[in-house]
């Protein structure tokens, strides 16, 4: 068998749902999983698609990898569940589809496209700073603003959490402007129109990459097509 073919147990089991990769770690270490009815104690080990793999007894299979995205309305926190019991994107979900991962967040007040899956490198891509991933934001300001602040925001700003630019901006209107990053610092743009001067009366993602939010309405969600999820990776080398 080649070494390097299949998936390491460990991400298989915790890619199926079972537990998180650590957790899953554990399992295999207690001998709590077995691969063609032997136990296994390797989390490294390469599952093959004519393996069975067990544990508790279960019959273990890979969920399927689903991505999606949602148009998420504002009130909303990016988290499964909420210490302080807000309201969460995973209750505009059913079930079947609280496994998925958001992918990059949008903070409490701000709206627009969401992206939500299992596939790991999907995820890695979007939001790893080296990739450069282009994101596209419309944002309202609560007042109109000076046209020079948008080279202001382009060379950079000091922030809170950091220098922070943004890669371009476009002045759709007096107090209304597009605003491209390729970085994810926390509340990145409230942030920076703080810095001239500035505060944010509505904030709306409408594009990731090459994926646009479109006509989707707030609080729906669509699953996402295999071109469109390639479309979103680089092109191989």
């Amino acid at each position: 068998m080649d070494s390097n073919s299949g998936t390491r147990l460990n991400k298989f089991l915790s890619s199926a749902g079972v537990a998180s990769r650590r957790a899953c770690d554990t399992l295999i270490q207690q001998g709590e999983v077995t691969v063609n009815g032997e136990p296994c104690i390797n989390p490294a080990y390469r599952v093959q698609p004519t393996d069975t793999v067990r544990t508790g007894g279960k019959h273990i299979q890979p969920l399927l990898t689903q991505t999606i995205i949602l148009h998420k309305p504002p009130g909303l926190v990016c988290s499964r569940s909420d210490e302080n019991g807000r309201p969460t994107i995973y209750q505009l979900l059913p079930p079947k589809l609280h496994h998925l991962a958001h992918v990059g967040r949008l903070d409490l007040d701000s709206e627009g496209l969401l992206i939500l899956s299992n596939d790991g490198q999907l995820s890695q891509t979007l939001t790893h700073p080296s990739h450069h991933v282009h994101k596209v934001y419309h944002v309202t300001t609560q007042s109109a603003f000076e046209p020079n602040i948008i080279s202001q925001l382009e060379k950079g700003v000091f922030t809170e959490v950091g220098k922070a630019r943004a890669v371009s901006i476009k002045r759709l209107s007096p107090r209304r402007l597009e605003m491209i990053l390729d970085t994810g610092l926390k509340r990145q743009i409230r942030y920076m129109l703080q810095a001239v001067g500035h505060r944010v009366k509505r904030l709306v993602r409408i594009r990731i990459g090459n994926l646009y939010l479109g006509d989707l309405k707030p609080g729906k969600y669509r699953h996402l097509t295999p071109e469109e999820c390639q479309s979103l990776l680089p092109p191989p080398k």
